[in-house]
């Protein structure tokens, strides 16, 4: 994994396999999908709880792609990844054509006087003081329409950016709506 996240950054928005450390046991790949963003400008951080990231098969069916760490959600603070980017999720995947992923958010907030300590993506981020905004999520679930192939013995790369500027919208009396604008940038 780590030699996947080196890759990835060194590279900045081109995407690549990382060579054997890509690959899962022999008739299987790895998919790792990573995260960046253009984030909302008014805060110092912007926390996002994800608690599923999913591909789905062509032949219907849906596949979770487990967070990093095998955690059962996955914090972001999308300030952080303006210049870098982490990773989402990673594990084992059959070779096979995929049409769609789906990322499901269950929390955001934002912060606008300090900004989070820690990395940019973990299982908990603790939340920095001072004032926040509250953020409601309509529909957490976004689905991305992006076919692409798994073969076997490889790994695949893909980069989503999470565009904070025009996800997040003020409502009024501190308050602001989460309306996840994801993109595809690429797939490797």
């Amino acid at each position: 994994m780590r030699s996947t996240i080196a890759c990835a950054m060194a590279l900045a928005a081109t995407m690549v396999a990382c060579g054997d450390s890509a690959t899962g046991p022999t008739g299987t790949s790895r998919l790792t999908v990573l995260l960046k963003d253009t984030p909302f400008a008014d805060a110092k951080s912007m926390l996002v709880t994800f608690s599923e990231v999913s591909v789905h098969k062509a032949d219907g069916e849906w596949v979770t792609v487990p967070f990093s760490g095998d955690a059962s959600s996955r914090t972001c603070d999308l300030k952080k990844l303006t210049s870098a980017q982490d990773v989402l999720g990673t594990g084992p995947l059959a070779p096979a054509r995929y049409t769609m992923v789906r990322l499901v958010v269950s929390s955001a907030a934002l912060y606008f006087e300090n900004a989070a300590a820690g990395p940019a993506c973990a299982p908990t981020i603790a939340a920095p003081a001072g004032r926040t905004g509250a953020v409601e999520i309509p529909s957490g679930e976004v689905r991305l329409n992006r076919p692409f192939e798994v073969t076997a013995d490889t790994g695949t790369t893909m980069l989503l950016d999470f565009d904070g500027d025009r996800s997040v919208r003020e409502t009024g009396n501190g308050r602001f709506m989460l309306t996840p604008v994801i993109t595809v940038v690429s797939v490797q």
